[in-house]
């Protein structure tokens, strides 16, 4: 089987085939092209050698596509389509006609924060874009916002250097645990905490430090990946965790649990969005922070007095 190269292939030639393939013509792709009718011709004989296929016979009135033509015209309309959008949204960002692929890392809880006012944003001015959400490890956010690999990332970060970043909202961590929990009324100063039996979740590195700082390892009874399921394990056991307060009131509201706040020696911090200093000027990249930046949060209620 013959392996064509596309290193080694001129993207005119593409344009070229395309253009011969919807006339059926010769001089009337020339015409669309702006070419001459030698010039096309000779564009045809080089992409005849590089596939090893004839492309079009001779036909009355013009010239009728091989199978292979046929075939290989349904991908590369396709892909000039997705060059053509890719370069005029390097110039321009249309965000009605858009179908560019953003990718954010987030936390479960960041999702659950961001996406729904992020996603009606882009619903209502960009119907085809399309974002994807994942979540990376903390050291492995850096290399891929500078690659590329990621457009944005949202979170509380701290270990993240050398990126761009706008501040998006202030934070504070609580303790969650149930309703009627019977250590709920005594958490008052931190050998209180000592009672208390916890849930880690691992994608979150300050909690497991308040822990650590706290002496409080030996408390671990179950450590997760994330914080989806935590809610109804707390529901139903003396467990508790320690979280940001916004996730833990959405929590608290859901299931029948509460929040709780005791002195965790934590400071509050402050949840940012992060990207490259490559992607500043990208318009349709600034179009999504623009949208990022235009969410709106409640204000988080005080921290109860001591």
């Amino acid at each position: 089987m013959h392996v064509v190269n596309i290193r080694n292939l001129d993207l005119n030639l593409l344009q070229v085939f395309a253009a011969v393939h919807a006339a059926r013509s010769v001089s009337r792709a020339a015409d669309t092209l702006g070419l001459s009718q030698p010039a096309v011709s000779h564009a045809l004989t080089r992409l005849r050698l590089v596939l090893h296929d004839p492309l079009f016979t001779r036909a009355p009135g013009g010239v009728r596509p091989t199978p292979k033509a046929d075939q290989l015209a349904r991908q590369v309309e396709a892909a000039l389509q997705l060059l053509d959008v890719a370069l005029r949204d390097v110039e321009h960002f249309d965000a009605a006609r858009s179908q560019r692929r953003f990718a954010v890392h987030m936390s479960d809880i960041g999702a659950d924060e961001f996406l729904p006012q992020l996603m009606a944003a882009v619903g209502r001015q960009a119907p085809a874009v399309r974002v994807e959400a994942v979540q990376l490890a903390p050291e492995a956010i850096g290399a891929a916002l500078d690659e590329g690999r990621l457009d944005l990332a949202f979170g509380y970060l701290p270990g993240l250097a050398g990126t761009e970043s706008a501040p998006l909202l202030q934070e504070r961590y609580v303790v969650l645990l149930r309703r009627g929990h019977p250590l709920a009324q005594s958490l008052r100063d931190r050998d209180a905490l000592e009672r208390l039996d916890f849930i880690l979740v691992a994608s979150h590195g300050e909690p497991a430090r308040a822990l650590h700082l706290l002496g409080l390892q030996s408390r671990i009874r179950l450590t997760l990946p994330h914080f989806t399921v935590a809610p109804a394990i707390l529901a139903v056991s003396d467990l508790a965790v320690i979280m940001p307060l916004r996730p833990a009131l959405r929590f608290a509201a859901r299931h029948e649990l509460q929040v709780v706040e005791p002195d965790l020696g934590l400071p509050p911090f402050t949840v940012a969005m992060h990207w490259s200093w490559r992607a500043t000027q990208d318009p349709g990249h600034r179009w999504l922070r623009e949208q990022a930046l235009a969410m709106r949060f409640e204000a988080a209620p005080a921290r109860p007095a001591r």
